[in-house]
């Protein structure tokens, strides 16, 4: 056990047990417990905790989510430290888990608008502006999570039109859509398939796809293979640029991705095609 855990779970029971008494029960010295307390309180609670936080991390090479870090720092270190003060710390610091969950569905109230899966699986378009499908995925950085909403063509595996955000909102997901309808000249006809996130079945969207003349279709309930086309750019995407960098700032983030669907769209030759994205859709034209 590191002499810091030692310390912080000495700080806890300080009120219940003698320090001295303490200090010999985990081999420790007077001096370096009161050392750890004056950084504690020069530095903050928050970077004493990341620190912890971070030592348990490199123990379970970076498995752990929030609720087993909570178990961890109160098994380990003797510190009662609140779930969401857990999670805002290892946002804060870059220390979230390294393990890519499978997507939950959350349920925010009632779900509004549910549609049926007119997609079904059949991810090859005729032409261009026929079938999109699109969702949101999480982009890591140090400052914290930043939302990634993209839309992309079935056609030609374009990214017809991206979004990013701070915070997982409708409007984050209606933008999106709003930026390819000014993009795209879009006929009749088109359909737009997404999962059942709390985005996608909001009236704000179902009135917006109303408006454009958009025919919603939704992957039945916790079946990500129905849009396995949209995670598949993803998974392309973190792997080829995010997961090589890895962002600090939103900034940086931004930029990456900027970058990356550029080259993505214009350079990146697709191995089914033998084209890149531009060079089938001009043919398209």
């Amino acid at each position: 056990m590191k002499a810091n855990i030692k310390y912080a779970a000495i700080y806890r029971h300080k009120e219940q047990f003698s320090i001295t008494a303490m200090c010999n029960f985990f081999e420790v010295s007077r001096s370096g417990y009161y050392e750890f307390v004056k950084r504690m309180n020069r530095t903050g609670k928050d970077q004493i905790i990341a620190g912890l936080i971070s030592e348990c991390q490199k123990r379970t090479h970076g498995i752990y989510g929030y609720r087993r870090v909570k178990i961890w720092l109160s098994r380990e270190a003797g510190l009662k430290v609140n779930h969401n003060a857990i999670l805002r710390i290892m946002n804060k610091y870059g220390i979230l888990s390294q393990i890519r969950r499978r997507k939950k569905y959350k349920k925010y109230g009632q779900q509004l608008h549910k549609y049926e899966n007119i997609l079904n699986r059949q991810f090859k378009a005729e032409k261009p502006n026929q079938k999109w499908v699109t969702d949101i995925s999480y982009i890591h950085t140090s400052q914290g999570v930043l939302y990634l909403s993209m839309i992309k063509d079935l056609f030609d595996d374009s990214i017809i039109s991206y979004q990013t955000g701070t915070e997982q909102t409708v409007r984050l997901v209606t933008e999106t859509i709003k930026r390819a309808m000014i993009k795209e000249e879009v006929a009749d006809g088109l359909q737009l398939h997404s999962d059942q996130g709390f985005q996608y079945t909001s009236t704000a969207y179902f009135n917006l796809t109303k408006e454009y003349g958009i025919t919603p279709s939704m992957s039945r309930r916790g079946n990500c293979l129905d849009n396995a086309c949209a995670e598949n750019f993803f998974g392309i995407l973190k792997s080829e640029c995010i997961h090589r960098v890895r962002p600090k700032t939103f900034e940086e983030a931004r930029e990456l991705i900027d970058e990356y669907i550029h080259f993505y769209n214009h350079e990146r030759i697709q191995l089914k095609t033998r084209l890149t994205p531009f060079e089938k859709r001009c043919q398209s034209a």
